[in-house]
């Protein structure tokens, strides 16, 4: 049995299957089987993945018909026996040491759930450049809890976990949101501890067929929604006065967002804006006049650029702990 199986799912991968699969093949850590999972292809994915299969007996080659990550993933984890389980995409290049790192760390770092890598764009975008360079300056276990909301903070092709954590908390699910955003919540709201490598160990190709760019739950909208879900579940935990927030931001996105809270029973008592005289429903403070720390728990959901850190910035000389007093969400 393989120490690590490395699962990858493919549709119509035809122009970066045999990149991504040469670059597993060529990893310095060898006791691994790769898992390729045909999921419904129509191009000429599922032979050039054959071909690579009778060469290397380290290839194991499935069908899922099914279309889907989440149906692909799981048909793979049901064929995987592997203690240690890495993913992989088909339009992705893994570092030669990628394995072998992160095969180190999980050993030595037992209480570690859930390991992913800073990863190198490879792309045109400055929206998903911009993304990039956010996640890979997120590595700490508790700066990536505590940045769950903002964004997915890790890129999900890198991540590589004991096969026992995704028994006890659950693999992908199907919904109309984000599989492995939720998946994510979901395990650290469970309490797996997620940690990240400083070393870019995978290439994350930007391509026009991208699910985030064509599907429909990887929406803003869809992303809001499932986070407000487990935002929900935290703020009963750190909240001293729950269900009572206060909102920074009082713009209609901002408000837009917020709905999804509301709807689960969460109280608005004020917003808190750059300006206080915007017209609202519920009271608007200037941010110069908030109220000292330890009487509300403030949720930001600014998403300008660079406004997160401005907002952390305040608080933090007003004396608000983060994840005590506010948590970012925007």
């Amino acid at each position: 049995m393989a120490e690590i199986s490395v699962i990858l799912p493919f549709f119509n991968a035809e122009p970066t299957i045999a990149k991504a699969i040469e670059s597993v093949l060529s990893q310095t850590f060898s006791d691994f089987k790769l898992i390729l999972v045909d999921n419904a292809s129509e191009d000429r994915s599922w032979e050039i993945a054959r071909n690579f299969q009778e060469k290397d007996h380290r290839i194991q080659l499935l069908q899922e018909k099914r279309k889907g990550v989440v149906f692909a993933f799981a048909k793979g984890f049901a064929a995987a026996q592997s203690p240690y389980i890495a993913r992989m995409d088909s339009d992705d290049t893994a570092h030669p040491d990628r394995l072998l790192k992160q095969y180190h760390f999980l050993k030595k770092n037992p209480e570690v759930g859930l390991l992913a890598t800073r990863v190198k764009y490879k792309g045109n975008q400055e929206g998903f450049q911009f993304f990039v360079d956010w996640s890979n300056a997120i590595l700490e276990p508790k700066d990536i809890g505590l940045s769950r909301f903002i964004e997915f903070p890790i890129v999900n092709p890198s991540i590589m976990f004991p096969r026992k954590v995704a028994e006890d908390n659950g693999i992908y699910k199907e919904g109309d949101f984000p599989e492995d955003y939720e998946m994510f919540l979901r395990w650290m709201e469970n309490g797996v501890k997620v940690a990240k490598l400083k070393e870019e160990l995978m290439e994350w190709n930007d391509l026009e067929t991208r699910l985030t760019r064509t599907d429909p739950r990887y929406s803003t909208e869809s992303f809001f929604k499932i986070k407000s879900r487990y935002l929900f579940q935290y703020l009963k935990k750190v909240n001293p006065f729950f269900p009572n927030v206060v909102i920074w931001g009082a713009g209609k996105k901002s408000r837009a967002r917020l709905k999804f809270l509301e709807e689960l029973g969460i109280n608005v008592l004020y917003f808190i804006d750059l300006k206080a005289d915007k017209t609202s429903t519920k009271k608007c403070i200037s941010f110069k006049h908030i109220t000292s720390p330890g009487k509300v728990f403030i949720i930001s959901y600014v998403a300008n650029r660079g406004a997160g850190d401005e907002i952390r910035n305040f608080l933090n000389s007003r004396n608000y702990v983060e994840g005590r007093d506010f948590i970012l969400a925007g």
